[in-house]
């Protein structure tokens, strides 16, 4: 039994059109999470799941975070929203180190561009810490992954 995600759709119709750094971060983080990402849905007593891999669709509705998870062949396998309001700070400060390191990439020596990076991949592992969280008996997903999701969850949240 796979558990892993094989698709991964973001649903962005109702946001804004993303800047070409945003997109870029996006189909950086997609193809990454699709080369390598460990995601699994937890034993529930009331109902069999099916077995992955899974196709996960990313939303934001009515202020949630949504995650829409099918398996493979479209049987629907779980859906759950989370709240933004725990996300709201991590992601201010990563999109604002993020234009830091945008601007920094484009003018500055590489020792500055290197400790701005590293602030950035603190900031993007307490983001991953935060989603691991919030997940919790929802879907278990390893760091690796859990940054990558943060990434679309950065994504979302920057047009929302």
């Amino acid at each position: 039994m796979s558990r892993d995600i094989c698709h991964i759709e973001i649903d962005d119709s109702n946001l804004p059109a993303p800047t070409p750094e945003i997109e870029q971060e996006r189909k950086v983080a997609i193809f990454d999470l699709l080369e390598d990402n460990s995601f699994e849905l937890p034993e529930r007593e009331e109902k069999d799941l099916p077995a992955g891999p899974y196709r996960l669709l990313l939303a934001i509705r009515e202020r949630r975070l949504v995650f829409d998870v099918d398996s493979e062949d479209g049987t629907d396998a779980s859906e759950f929203h989370l709240s933004l309001s725990p996300f709201r700070q991590v992601v201010k400060d990563y999109w604002q180190i993020c234009e830091s390191y945008f601007d920094a990439v484009k003018k500055l020596p590489p020792s500055q561009i290197e400790a701005i990076d590293m602030a950035r991949r603190g900031i993007h592992n307490e983001g991953a810490r935060v989603l691991q969280e919030r997940l919790e008996g929802k879907a278990e997903v390893d760091h690796d992954t859990a940054r990558r999701l943060f990434t679309l969850v950065c994504v979302l949240h920057f047009g929302g």
